[in-house]
Protein backbone atom coordinates (compact mmCIF):
# COMPACT_ATOMS: atom_id res chain seq x y z
CA UNK A 1 0.00 0.00 0.00
CA UNK A 2 1.35 3.39 -1.21
CA UNK A 3 1.14 6.96 -0.43
CA UNK A 4 2.25 10.07 -1.69
CA UNK A 5 3.36 12.99 -0.86
CA UNK A 6 0.64 14.75 -2.10
CA UNK A 7 -2.07 12.53 -0.63
CA UNK A 8 -0.47 12.40 2.87
CA UNK A 9 0.02 16.17 2.95
CA UNK A 10 -3.85 16.64 1.55
CA UNK A 11 -5.22 14.66 4.26
CA UNK A 12 -2.79 16.14 7.31
CA UNK A 13 -3.70 19.87 5.86
CA UNK A 14 0.30 20.33 5.75
CA UNK A 15 2.75 21.73 3.40
CA UNK A 16 5.49 20.36 1.22
CA UNK A 17 8.93 21.21 0.92
CA UNK A 18 10.04 18.56 -1.90
CA UNK A 19 8.93 16.16 -4.80
CA UNK A 20 5.19 15.98 -4.12
CA UNK A 21 4.90 12.69 -6.51
CA UNK A 22 7.52 10.57 -3.89
CA UNK A 23 5.61 7.89 -2.36
CA UNK A 24 6.66 5.73 0.98
CA UNK A 25 4.89 2.14 2.03
CA UNK A 26 6.12 1.89 5.47
CA UNK A 27 7.34 3.69 8.45
CA UNK A 28 10.23 3.53 10.56
CA UNK A 29 12.29 6.09 13.04
CA UNK A 30 14.49 8.94 11.50
CA UNK A 31 17.76 7.06 12.58
CA UNK A 32 16.88 3.53 10.93
CA UNK A 33 14.91 5.04 7.69
CA UNK A 34 15.12 3.96 4.43
CA UNK A 35 14.14 4.67 0.70
CA UNK A 36 9.80 4.48 1.21
CA UNK A 37 9.74 4.65 4.43
CA UNK A 38 7.77 7.66 6.18
CA UNK A 39 8.92 8.78 9.85
CA UNK A 40 8.21 11.99 11.80
CA UNK A 41 10.33 14.53 13.83
CA UNK A 42 8.22 16.37 16.52
CA UNK A 43 10.80 17.42 19.11
CA UNK A 44 14.22 19.76 17.84
CA UNK A 45 16.73 17.29 19.65
CA UNK A 46 16.80 15.11 16.79
CA UNK A 47 16.64 17.63 13.99
CA UNK A 48 20.48 16.18 12.91
CA UNK A 49 19.40 13.56 11.89
CA UNK A 50 17.12 15.37 9.21
CA UNK A 51 20.06 15.54 7.18
CA UNK A 52 21.15 12.46 6.55
CA UNK A 53 17.89 10.33 7.17
CA UNK A 54 17.04 7.78 4.02
CA UNK A 55 13.80 8.28 4.45
CA UNK A 56 11.43 9.33 1.69
CA UNK A 57 8.77 11.29 3.63
CA UNK A 58 9.44 13.42 6.72
CA UNK A 59 6.58 14.78 8.84
CA UNK A 60 8.13 17.91 10.63
CA UNK A 61 6.72 20.29 13.37
CA UNK A 62 6.39 23.67 11.87
CA UNK A 63 8.04 24.99 14.98
CA UNK A 64 11.35 23.41 14.50
CA UNK A 65 13.64 25.33 12.41
CA UNK A 66 15.84 23.57 9.82
CA UNK A 67 17.59 25.20 7.13
CA UNK A 68 20.04 22.84 6.38
CA UNK A 69 19.48 20.06 3.01
CA UNK A 70 17.94 16.67 3.13
CA UNK A 71 17.29 14.37 0.56
CA UNK A 72 13.59 13.37 1.92
CA UNK A 73 10.46 15.12 1.38
CA UNK A 74 9.66 17.79 3.99
CA UNK A 75 5.81 17.36 5.00
CA UNK A 76 5.27 20.83 7.36
CA UNK A 77 2.22 20.08 10.20
CA UNK A 78 1.25 21.40 13.68
CA UNK A 79 2.21 18.75 15.00
CA UNK A 80 3.92 15.83 13.67
CA UNK A 81 3.36 13.41 16.41
CA UNK A 82 -0.09 13.75 16.11
CA UNK A 83 -0.01 13.58 12.14
CA UNK A 84 1.61 10.37 12.65
CA UNK A 85 -1.10 9.04 14.78
CA UNK A 86 -3.66 10.32 12.68
CA UNK A 87 -2.01 8.90 9.47
CA UNK A 88 -1.28 5.41 11.23
CA UNK A 89 -5.12 5.34 12.22
CA UNK A 90 -6.51 5.95 8.39
CA UNK A 91 -3.61 2.94 7.84
CA UNK A 92 -4.77 0.63 10.50
CA UNK A 93 -8.75 1.03 8.90
CA UNK A 94 -7.32 -0.43 5.67
CA UNK A 95 -5.44 -2.93 7.62
CA UNK A 96 -7.88 -4.11 9.69
CA UNK A 97 -11.23 -3.48 8.37
CA UNK A 98 -14.62 -3.44 10.33
CA UNK A 99 -16.21 -6.62 9.87
CA UNK A 100 -19.44 -7.59 9.78
CA UNK A 101 -22.58 -10.76 10.92
CA UNK A 102 -22.39 -13.45 13.57
CA UNK A 103 -20.11 -16.07 12.27
CA UNK A 104 -20.80 -19.96 12.59
CA UNK A 105 -19.61 -21.16 16.35
CA UNK A 106 -21.07 -17.74 18.12
CA UNK A 107 -23.87 -18.09 20.40
CA UNK A 108 -26.36 -15.73 20.85
CA UNK A 109 -28.65 -15.64 23.75
CA UNK A 110 -32.27 -15.58 22.75
CA UNK A 111 -34.03 -12.32 22.68
CA UNK A 112 -30.44 -10.29 21.88
CA UNK A 113 -30.63 -8.21 19.03
CA UNK A 114 -27.60 -7.49 16.90
CA UNK A 115 -27.46 -4.41 15.22
CA UNK A 116 -26.76 -4.05 11.71
CA UNK A 117 -22.85 -3.76 10.99
CA UNK A 118 -22.20 -4.97 14.46
CA UNK A 119 -19.30 -8.40 14.28
CA UNK A 120 -19.47 -11.17 16.65
CA UNK A 121 -17.12 -13.70 16.25
CA UNK A 122 -16.83 -17.52 16.21
CA UNK A 123 -16.92 -18.73 19.99
CA UNK A 124 -18.09 -15.75 21.56
CA UNK A 125 -20.62 -15.89 24.07
CA UNK A 126 -23.32 -13.12 24.55
CA UNK A 127 -25.25 -13.79 27.50
CA UNK A 128 -28.89 -12.90 28.37
CA UNK A 129 -30.19 -9.62 28.35
CA UNK A 130 -27.00 -7.96 26.55
CA UNK A 131 -27.90 -4.58 24.80
CA UNK A 132 -25.47 -4.39 21.96
CA UNK A 133 -24.78 -0.82 20.07
CA UNK A 134 -23.96 -0.10 16.23
CA UNK A 135 -21.20 -1.41 14.69
CA UNK A 136 -20.01 -3.56 17.96
CA UNK A 137 -17.34 -5.49 17.09
CA UNK A 138 -16.68 -8.47 19.56
CA UNK A 139 -14.47 -10.97 18.32
CA UNK A 140 -13.84 -14.56 18.79
CA UNK A 141 -13.57 -16.45 22.16
CA UNK A 142 -14.98 -13.39 24.19
CA UNK A 143 -17.36 -13.90 26.92
CA UNK A 144 -20.26 -11.18 27.48
CA UNK A 145 -22.22 -11.56 30.76
CA UNK A 146 -26.36 -11.60 31.15
CA UNK A 147 -27.61 -8.12 31.60
CA UNK A 148 -24.46 -6.06 30.29
CA UNK A 149 -24.77 -2.81 27.67
CA UNK A 150 -21.59 -2.49 24.93
CA UNK A 151 -21.65 1.11 23.42
CA UNK A 152 -21.52 1.56 19.31
CA UNK A 153 -18.75 1.45 17.64
CA UNK A 154 -16.90 -0.58 20.78
CA UNK A 155 -14.00 -3.46 19.96
CA UNK A 156 -13.50 -6.04 22.23
CA UNK A 157 -10.29 -7.80 21.20
CA UNK A 158 -10.25 -12.19 21.59
CA UNK A 159 -10.35 -13.10 25.19
CA UNK A 160 -11.94 -10.55 26.66
CA UNK A 161 -14.15 -11.29 29.48
CA UNK A 162 -17.04 -8.99 30.61
CA UNK A 163 -18.83 -10.31 33.96
CA UNK A 164 -23.10 -9.77 33.80
CA UNK A 165 -24.35 -6.31 34.72
CA UNK A 166 -21.40 -3.97 33.50
CA UNK A 167 -21.59 -1.00 31.34
CA UNK A 168 -18.97 -0.48 28.56
CA UNK A 169 -19.46 3.18 26.59
CA UNK A 170 -19.02 3.98 23.24
CA UNK A 171 -15.81 3.91 21.36
CA UNK A 172 -13.83 2.10 23.28
CA UNK A 173 -10.77 -0.72 22.72
CA UNK A 174 -10.52 -3.27 25.64
CA UNK A 175 -7.94 -5.81 24.31
CA UNK A 176 -7.47 -9.14 24.62
CA UNK A 177 -7.69 -11.19 27.98
CA UNK A 178 -8.59 -7.96 30.24
CA UNK A 179 -11.48 -9.04 32.33
CA UNK A 180 -14.13 -6.81 33.36
CA UNK A 181 -16.41 -7.29 36.65
CA UNK A 182 -14.64 -10.03 38.04
CA UNK A 183 -15.26 -9.74 42.20
CA UNK A 184 -13.67 -7.51 44.47
CA UNK A 185 -11.15 -8.86 46.82
CA UNK A 186 -13.81 -8.89 49.85
CA UNK A 187 -13.21 -11.10 52.69
CA UNK A 188 -14.27 -10.90 56.56
CA UNK A 189 -12.63 -12.77 58.85
CA UNK A 190 -14.40 -14.25 61.69
CA UNK A 191 -13.53 -14.92 65.54
CA UNK A 192 -11.49 -17.80 64.63
CA UNK A 193 -9.33 -15.94 62.02
CA UNK A 194 -11.29 -17.76 59.13
CA UNK A 195 -11.86 -15.95 56.42
CA UNK A 196 -15.32 -15.45 54.84
CA UNK A 197 -16.30 -14.27 51.34
CA UNK A 198 -17.86 -10.74 50.86
CA UNK A 199 -20.11 -11.14 48.05
CA UNK A 200 -19.57 -7.94 45.42
CA UNK A 201 -22.90 -7.62 44.19
CA UNK A 202 -22.02 -4.02 42.39
CA UNK A 203 -20.89 -3.14 39.04
CA UNK A 204 -18.16 -1.57 36.41
CA UNK A 205 -18.97 1.46 34.52
CA UNK A 206 -16.82 2.15 31.33
CA UNK A 207 -17.24 5.47 29.75
CA UNK A 208 -16.97 6.56 26.57
CA UNK A 209 -13.50 6.47 24.66
CA UNK A 210 -11.80 3.99 27.00
CA UNK A 211 -8.89 2.13 26.21
CA UNK A 212 -8.25 -1.23 28.81
CA UNK A 213 -4.99 -3.31 27.84
CA UNK A 214 -4.17 -6.73 27.35
CA UNK A 215 -4.67 -9.16 30.92
CA UNK A 216 -6.38 -5.98 32.78
CA UNK A 217 -8.34 -6.79 35.41
CA UNK A 218 -11.03 -4.08 36.50
CA UNK A 219 -12.92 -5.55 39.47
CA UNK A 220 -16.80 -4.52 40.42
CA UNK A 221 -17.55 -3.13 43.11
CA UNK A 222 -18.96 -4.64 46.49
CA UNK A 223 -21.78 -2.05 46.30
CA UNK A 224 -22.48 0.35 43.82
CA UNK A 225 -20.31 0.61 41.16
CA UNK A 226 -16.16 0.94 40.06
CA UNK A 227 -16.17 3.55 37.14
CA UNK A 228 -13.64 4.67 34.59
CA UNK A 229 -14.34 8.17 33.55
CA UNK A 230 -14.01 9.37 29.56
CA UNK A 231 -11.02 8.77 27.59
CA UNK A 232 -8.91 7.01 30.30
CA UNK A 233 -6.46 5.16 28.88
CA UNK A 234 -5.29 2.22 30.95
CA UNK A 235 -2.61 0.19 29.89
CA UNK A 236 -1.69 -3.58 29.95
CA UNK A 237 -1.34 -5.98 33.42
CA UNK A 238 -3.09 -3.41 35.55
CA UNK A 239 -5.27 -3.88 38.43
CA UNK A 240 -8.12 -1.93 39.31
CA UNK A 241 -9.88 -2.94 42.68
CA UNK A 242 -13.42 -2.45 43.77
CA UNK A 243 -15.24 0.64 44.16
CA UNK A 244 -12.47 2.38 42.18
CA UNK A 245 -13.39 5.63 40.48
CA UNK A 246 -11.24 7.04 37.46
CA UNK A 247 -11.90 10.44 36.22
CA UNK A 248 -11.09 11.32 32.41
CA UNK A 249 -8.29 11.35 30.37
CA UNK A 250 -5.93 9.77 33.34
CA UNK A 251 -3.27 7.51 31.70
CA UNK A 252 -2.32 4.16 33.86
CA UNK A 253 0.77 2.76 32.26
CA UNK A 254 1.72 -1.37 33.05
CA UNK A 255 1.25 -3.03 35.74
CA UNK A 256 -0.15 -0.11 38.10
CA UNK A 257 -2.19 -1.07 40.84
CA UNK A 258 -5.14 0.97 42.86
CA UNK A 259 -6.01 -0.86 45.45
CA UNK A 260 -9.71 -0.36 46.96
CA UNK A 261 -12.29 2.41 46.89
CA UNK A 262 -9.59 4.78 45.91
CA UNK A 263 -11.05 7.95 43.91
CA UNK A 264 -7.97 9.42 41.24
CA UNK A 265 -8.78 12.85 39.46
CA UNK A 266 -9.07 13.99 35.74
CA UNK A 267 -5.59 14.37 33.74
CA UNK A 268 -3.59 12.16 35.97
CA UNK A 269 -0.65 10.20 34.76
CA UNK A 270 0.38 7.23 36.63
CA UNK A 271 3.68 5.66 35.49
CA UNK A 272 4.91 2.25 35.50
CA UNK A 273 4.12 -0.10 38.50
CA UNK A 274 2.72 2.65 40.66
CA UNK A 275 1.08 1.36 43.45
CA UNK A 276 -2.02 2.98 45.46
CA UNK A 277 -3.26 2.41 48.51
CA UNK A 278 -7.05 1.99 49.57
CA UNK A 279 -9.60 4.80 50.54
CA UNK A 280 -7.49 7.65 49.51
CA UNK A 281 -8.39 10.70 47.32
CA UNK A 282 -6.05 11.95 44.57
CA UNK A 283 -6.25 15.52 42.96
CA UNK A 284 -6.55 16.37 39.61
CA UNK A 285 -3.72 16.75 37.52
CA UNK A 286 -1.47 14.33 39.31
CA UNK A 287 1.81 12.62 38.09
CA UNK A 288 3.03 9.38 39.69
CA UNK A 289 7.16 8.43 38.70
CA UNK A 290 7.59 4.83 37.89
CA UNK A 291 7.25 2.84 40.91
CA UNK A 292 5.76 5.13 43.16
CA UNK A 293 4.06 4.19 46.30
CA UNK A 294 0.90 6.39 47.50
CA UNK A 295 -0.06 5.58 50.88
CA UNK A 296 -2.10 8.98 51.62
CA UNK A 297 -4.28 11.09 49.99
CA UNK A 298 -2.88 14.09 47.61
CA UNK A 299 -4.37 16.73 47.86
CA UNK A 300 -2.85 19.33 44.87
CA UNK A 301 -1.68 18.42 41.66
CA UNK A 302 1.59 18.32 40.77
CA UNK A 303 4.44 15.70 40.14
CA UNK A 304 5.08 13.16 42.47
CA UNK A 305 7.49 10.27 43.74
CA UNK A 306 9.25 7.97 45.53
CA UNK A 307 7.65 5.19 48.31
CA UNK A 308 5.87 7.10 49.53
CA UNK A 309 5.82 9.08 47.36
CA UNK A 310 6.60 12.92 48.22
CA UNK A 311 6.93 16.25 45.53
CA UNK A 312 9.37 15.04 43.09
CA UNK A 313 11.44 18.26 43.50
CA UNK A 314 11.83 17.04 47.17
CA UNK A 315 12.64 13.68 46.34
CA UNK A 316 15.21 14.48 43.97
CA UNK A 317 17.35 16.61 46.80
CA UNK A 318 16.39 13.78 48.81
CA UNK A 319 18.03 11.77 46.55
CA UNK A 320 21.07 13.78 46.17
CA UNK A 321 21.50 13.24 49.97
CA UNK A 322 21.24 9.71 49.98
CA UNK A 323 24.04 9.45 46.95
CA UNK A 324 26.11 11.27 49.46
CA UNK A 325 25.53 8.84 52.97
CA UNK A 326 28.49 6.87 52.75
CA UNK A 327 30.85 9.92 52.87
CA UNK A 328 28.77 11.62 55.36
CA UNK A 329 29.09 8.42 57.35
CA UNK A 330 32.70 8.24 57.26
CA UNK A 331 33.06 11.55 58.24
CA UNK A 332 30.60 11.28 61.06
CA UNK A 333 33.16 8.37 61.78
Amino acid sequence: MEFSANQISQLLGGTIDGDGNRTVSNVSGIETAKEGDLCFLGDAKYIQFLADTKASIVLLSRNIAFEGKTDATIIRVDNARGAMAMLLSEVAKVLNPARKGVEQGAYVSEGVEVPEGAYIGAGAYIGRGVRLGRGVQIYPQTYIGDNTSIGDRTVLYAGVKVYYGCNIGQDCIVHSGAVIGSDGFGFEPDEKGVYHKVPQIGTVVIEDDVEIGANTTIDRAMMGETRIGRNTKIDNLCQIAHNVQIGESTVLCGQVGIAGSTKIGSHCTLTGQVGVAGHIEIADGCMFGAKSGVAGSIRKAGQYIGMPAIEANRWRRAQAVYRRLPDIYRKLQ
